[in-house]
């Protein structure tokens, strides 16, 4: 490690994790858990239990049907969470029985509505890998997302263009990818299209040193209103020409998507589903593991001493707004290219806003970050498999389009408590 490399490693005097209050963690594990515990108990439909699907009678190893009694549902689902929850907030607890607490809530929130919906009549049953399957195809665009968030904020420069670029990229990306008769090309498109409203950003915040969040919205708001006015004076006129790309198939790999439950999970789904990996992956091992993520996280937390030890804090803060662009870029091109097969005005609908919420939620961490865009997408899963079965009690559809961002919204603001952001998130630099 050079000489500047090992002063960097003293610039991070803050830890990344920090304390947070127990109490209010507890209070809302405790009540996901009488939630979850007055659904089944209460509101249940007229089921004694629901089958719980783990594998496709094609898979390698048969997997019978599982049947969850509703009973014991509410106890495994909700009990448990409340009274751990309790506990976490009566008394001092350690680290592990809080996060036993918060997993839990978590896990025990999900199975447990899942159980509540599927007792809306005898002889219903979940396919859960199917359900989990769905979570991840729709998680990649989130991951990605989050993934420029992550990216931008440990530089310093908050990322609220996340929705632009998601926009900017899925429109370029599909009209490249039809003009061309090529996903490669559109999938550069997407990125390149990324990149330049990250580029601006990093111009206007960093030069300028425009108010960052103002920043955010107005470019958000500029491709929305772009994206919307080529849409419909290029695209709807001749949307066989401009608005029909290829799209990325799913790989079924031999004998591993065969695998119960992992084998749809991992081993069947398309290119950009394993690209999001590999990203997901080298943003982590980079930002902790690199001169270039030493460099990074200084110039987030202290970027007047990484300056005296050598480090141009506004161009690597530049630098990292082109990546988290083109990252972002990356997650819009998965809207068109790689899932609906067209572009449609404002399609994003919001995404750019939870990927930069998962951010925020997973603790500025990239894998942190993954899990919380996955478990915001499961809300968008579980939108879809209530539409199917139905519930105990009519839910209006109007609700469930409402519902991955409730989810997000409670997620964010109760379970996460006090979370730090970098220190010089959103703070301009100058020499």
């Amino acid at each position: 490690m050079s000489r500047d490399a090992e002063e960097l490693v003293d610039l991070e005097v803050v830890p990344e994790v920090v304390a947070r209050p127990k109490r209010g963690t507890g209070i809302t594990c405790a009540v996901v858990g009488v939630a979850v515990l007055a659904l089944l108990v209460l509101g249940a439909g007229d089921a004694d239990s629901v089958g719980l699907k783990l594998s496709d009678p094609d898979d390698a190893v048969s997997v019978p049907v599982i049947q969850m009694p509703v009973l014991l549902a509410a106890v495994l689902f909700g009990l448990l969470p409340a009274v751990l929850g309790g506990v976490l907030a009566a008394r001092p607890a350690p680290v592990w029985l809080e996060r036993l607490a918060i997993a839990a809530a978590v896990v025990g929130g999900i199975l447990g509505f899942i159980v509540w919906a599927g007792s809306v009549k005898d002889g219903t049953t979940v396919d859960i890998t199917g359900l989990l399957s769905n979570t991840l195809f729709l998680a990649v665009p989130l991951v990605l997302g989050a993934m420029a968030g992550v990216i931008s904020e440990r530089s310093g420069v908050i990322n609220l263009a996340i929705e632009g670029q998601m926009l900017g990229a899925a429109f370029f990306s599909a009209m490249i990818a039809t003009v061309a008769g090529s996903l490669v090309m559109g999938l550069l498109g997407g990125l390149i299209a990324g990149a330049l409203v990250g580029a601006l950003l990093a111009v206007f915040s960093i030069r300028y040193q425009v108010d960052q969040v103002v920043l955010g919205v107005v470019l958000n708001l500029f491709v929305i209103g772009l994206t919307t006015y080529l849409y419909s004076s290029v695209m709807q006129r001749d949307a066989e020409k401009f608005n029909n790309p290829p799209v990325f198939q799913a790989i079924e790999l031999p004998v591993l998507s065969k695998i119960p439950v992992l084998g749809p999970l991992f081993f069947a789904q398309n290119l950009m589903f394993y690209l999001a990996i590999v990203v997901v992956v080298v943003t982590h091992v980079m930002l902790y593991h690199s001169r270039w993520g030493l460099r990074t996280r200084a110039v987030g937390e202290h970027p007047r001493a990484a300056d005296t030890v050598g480090v141009e804090v506004n161009r690597l803060r530049f630098r990292n707004c082109l990546i988290a662009g083109a990252v972002g870029g990356l997650a819009g091109a998965f809207l068109t290219i790689g899932s609906l097969g067209e572009f449609g005005a404002q399609m994003t609908a919001g995404k750019g806003y939870i990927a930069l919420a998962a951010v925020i939620f997973g603790r500025w961490t990239p894998f942190g970050a993954t899990m919380a865009a996955i478990l915001f997408s499961f809300a968008t899963s579980i939108k879809t498999l209530l539409s199917i079965i139905g519930s105990p009690v009519t839910i209006p559809g109007d609700f469930l389009e409402m519902l991955p961002y409730v989810v997000t919204i409670v997620l964010v603001a109760g379970v996460v408590g006090r979370v730090r952001a970098p220190a010089a998130d959103g703070v301009p630099y100058e020499k």
